[in-house]
């Protein structure tokens, strides 16, 4: 069973959060809360799969939450939860600084119940998880950022095959896997064992990271 922890400010939401999740095969509620530093004490004592969190909302301080939860001052040998931030349309800058503080996907609050509970499965299974939607416009802002860093100074380009420089150039792009596949003529398991090497090899937790990655090394360039 998949574990999750809902942090959302709004009673309602929470309510059909816990609904859905908990009626979903596999899945398991295993607490909720209105308040950020609450999140962070029930993500240390609950030990859950993943932590599913309004980002955005102020009131329980979305960001930090995320931060403290990914990067907790007093580290133990159990693994942390994976973060999944919710993220309402048209606040793509808020979800790319949610990326930064240590989430590791991002979902449309206008996601269907079944993208969701697939993103949950992904996310607790060591997937970066972003969706379609929200890829281009987060790809956007980051080559409109003017420093980035979100992954090790010490990595290079010399750490890649050339197979994997021409998926990464390709991600950058914001092609989809299929599109890779079909244009680099490979399967699309190939692309995505390509893409979750890269990641290893570049320390990235997420599909944005590596674009980041792209644009920092020279490897790709922004468009003028």
């Amino acid at each position: 069973m998949v574990s999750v922890l809902i942090v959302n400010t709004q009673s309602l939401q929470r309510l059909g959060l816990r609904m859905l999740l908990g009626a979903a095969h596999g899945l398991t509620v295993a607490g909720e809360t209105a308040s950020g530093a609450e999140a962070v004490r029930l993500a240390r004592a609950l030990r859950p799969d993943v932590v599913l969190i309004d980002a955005h909302a102020s009131k329980t301080d979305g960001l930090e939450t995320v931060r403290r939860i990914a990067h907790p001052a007093h580290p133990s040998p159990a693994p942390h939860p994976r973060i999944l931030a919710l993220t309402p349309p048209g606040h793509e800058r808020h979800a790319y600084a949610a990326l930064r503080a240590g989430a590791t996907g991002f979902l449309s609050e206008d996601a269907t119940p079944d993208e969701l509970t697939a993103a949950v499965r992904d996310v607790a299974a060591g997937e970066a998880v972003i969706t379609p939607a929200l890829t281009q416009a987060l790809i956007d802002t980051v080559r409109r950022q003017d420093t980035v860093r979100t992954v090790g100074r010490d990595v290079d380009l010399d750490t890649l095959t050339g197979r994997e420089r021409d998926v990464l150039v390709a991600v950058a792009s914001g092609w989809s896997n299929a599109e890779i596949a079909s244009r680099l003529s490979i399967a699309p398991t190939t692309v995505k064992s390509h893409v979750s090497h890269i990641l290893t090899k570049i320390g990235a937790r997420a599909r944005v990271q590596a674009v980041a990655f792209a644009y920092e090394s020279g490897l790709v360039h922004p468009a003028a």
